[in-house]
């Protein structure tokens, strides 16, 4: 078949498998060049939760291509199908893993809900079978329902603000227009909800079920990514639903390092810069603070795309000797070139003055554009778009 994106809202319903295969050689490429020959240092063993896309496939790429290291990932997607491409997601596993093989690099994947305890047996049952302890965990979960394995009560997150009503800028990405929102606030049962799907708890069962079966070394870290960006989408994020979520984080960070203090580990929390994501893409205000950022900082020469990001956090702060750059929270800041005032004040003005007619000049709204497609393995260079490929396979069909 001739895969071609269908977008619905904030949602590309297909995945091009030749694509998402180049996507993914595009980031490993980046870091064997920006490696040079000379493997990072410290990390051994890698458990990336939610390794299929964004962060986290950067992450592990980052581990594995960057330092060696042998890696066993989790993630939950929809296989392929005849007549039916995969989700994006199973097409970059299937990608990661024939190139790590490639490269005599260990890596499976394990697919399935993260947040449940037979998911957690499982990883559990491979580690002891494949790789023994483990000295790195990323915790990358990006997902809108937990069901909770305890209690079996399944969580809806909601995406809102608190306190009251908000009205406020955001854009219409596919029509390319700035709009005005009204969004109802959070009651106290949304909340709740948000923090049991996308708060610290999941991370902190995930250590306490890996210390308990003795697959973390000695000096273990772990780190889970969050955001937090500026006063412009503090009002939907920070302030909001998804606010009270990342502070849950912190207090996990701060509890797990706690229990794994005796074997020299450490959790922290990692302010990563605002990218084009699926998860990004649904909250509103974000694509328009993104739009305008992105104009901003490529003008100044200072955007990064999600592997240079990561690769960034792995080369200065997760296997660098020098101290991290931590907030007075214990976080680890790798949005400090996106917090820059030059940038932080070019984008306040662009953001009073942005409106329709004025977007494509002030703001990067193709840039958003192309970013979201590729996430699905659409507009990478040097793939034919017109060719038929089989979606069960990944490769293009003999013709």
């Amino acid at each position: 078949m001739i895969v071609k994106p269908r977008i619905r809202g904030f949602i590309c319903t297909t995945a091009h498998p030749t694509g998402c295969a180049a996507h993914v050689q595009e980031q490993i490429d980046y870091v064997r060049e920006q490696r040079s020959g000379q493997q990072l240092e410290g990390v051994g063993n890698a458990l990336v939760l939610g390794c299929s896309g964004g962060y986290g496939l950067s992450s592990r790429i980052a581990a594995a291509f960057g330092c060696g290291a042998a890696t066993l990932g989790v993630s939950f997607e929809k296989q392929p199908s005849e007549g039916k491409t995969a989700t994006a997601g199973w097409y970059n596993n299937v990608a990661f893993e024939e190139a790590a093989s490639k490269a005599d690099l260990y890596a499976k994947t394990i697919d399935g809900d993260a947040f449940s305890d037979a998911i957690k047996q499982q990883v559990i049952d491979t580690l002891r079978a494949d790789m023994g302890k483990i000295d790195l965990l990323v915790y990358s979960l990006a997902a809108p329902v937990r069901q909770h394995p305890r209690t079996g009560e399944l969580h809806r997150s909601a995406i809102k603000p608190l306190g009251e009503a908000l009205h406020i800028k955001s854009v219409h990405v596919d029509r390319g227009e700035v709009i005005e929102v009204d969004l109802e606030p959070a009651t106290s049962e949304e909340v709740a909800n948000t923090v049991a799907v996308m708060g610290g708890e999941d991370w902190e069962f995930w250590i306490e079920a890996l210390r308990e079966a003795d697959l973390l070394a000695e000096g273990f870290r772990t780190v889970a990514f969050t955001y937090i960006g500026t006063e412009l989408t503090w009002p939907i994020y920070w302030e909001g639903t998804l606010g009270k979520a990342k502070e849950d984080l912190d207090r996990a960070a701060a509890a797990i390092t706690g229990h794994i203090g005796d074997i020299g580990g450490e959790a922290r929390v990692a302010v990563l810069k605002a990218i084009v994501s699926q998860a990004s893409a649904a909250i509103p205000v974000v694509p328009l603070y993104v739009a305008l950022l992105f104009r901003v900082m490529k003008d100044m020469d200072l955007h990064e795309d999600c592997m240079a990001h990561i690769y960034r956090m792995f080369a200065t702060q997760l296997c660098a000797d020098e101290p991290l750059r931590l907030d007075d929270v214990g976080r680890i800041r790798m949005d400090d070139v996106e917090l820059r005032e030059e940038i932080q004040q070019a984008v306040r003005e662009r953001w009073a003055e942005v409106n329709s007619d004025n977007l494509a000049e002030l703001g990067d709204l193709s840039g958003f554009r192309e970013d979201f497609l590729r996430i699905f393995g659409f507009g990478i260079d040097g793939v034919d778009y017109d060719a038929d490929v089989d979606p069960t396979l990944g490769r293009a069909l003999p013709g």
